[in-house]
């Protein structure tokens, strides 16, 4: 079992997958800043300073009036926080099209490389080896 542990670990895919979720993680936690402390007080000041990460509405219990998310969750009232949902949307969002980007460009990347690489191998001509071998094949044809 260790054996075949070990086998696992070693392929390269498993390696590259732990390096992607390391980075993913990474990613997230800039993506999370990035809604939290710049998108989201633009959208609330464009729609007159409403904060999504205190929009709830309690089910039952009894917060303190107008108290935030997190004291109305501490209080021990059951909330719907609809806030916090936009938020988690918003982040999908956002993760979705800067991978969708960065797919784009690395296929425009890859199409491009394919595309030098053909010229570049047609440009290159015959080999001094083909050459030879076609005076050979024309010497040995006169012959």
């Amino acid at each position: 079992m260790f054996n075949e542990f070990k086998t696992f670990i070693a392929r390269g895919n498993v390696l590259d997958l732990a390096v992607g979720i390391i980075i993913g993680a990474a990613f997230t936690a800039i993506v999370n800043s990035m809604v939290a402390d710049l998108i989201n007080p633009l959208i609330g000041v464009i729609i007159g300073g409403i904060d999504f990460n205190n929009m709830y509405l309690v089910l039952s219990g009894n917060p303190p009036d107008g108290a935030s998310l997190q004291a109305a969750r501490d209080s021990g009232a059951a909330v719907f926080a609809y806030g916090a949902f936009i938020m988690a949307l918003l982040n999908f969002l956002i993760i979705a099209w800067v991978v969708f980007l960065l797919v784009k460009a690395m296929n425009r990347a890859k199409t491009t490389l394919i595309k030098q690489e053909a010229v570049a191998e047609a440009a290159k001509g015959p080999t001094q080896e083909d050459l030879l071998t076609d005076i050979r094949d024309l010497l040995k044809s006169r012959a």
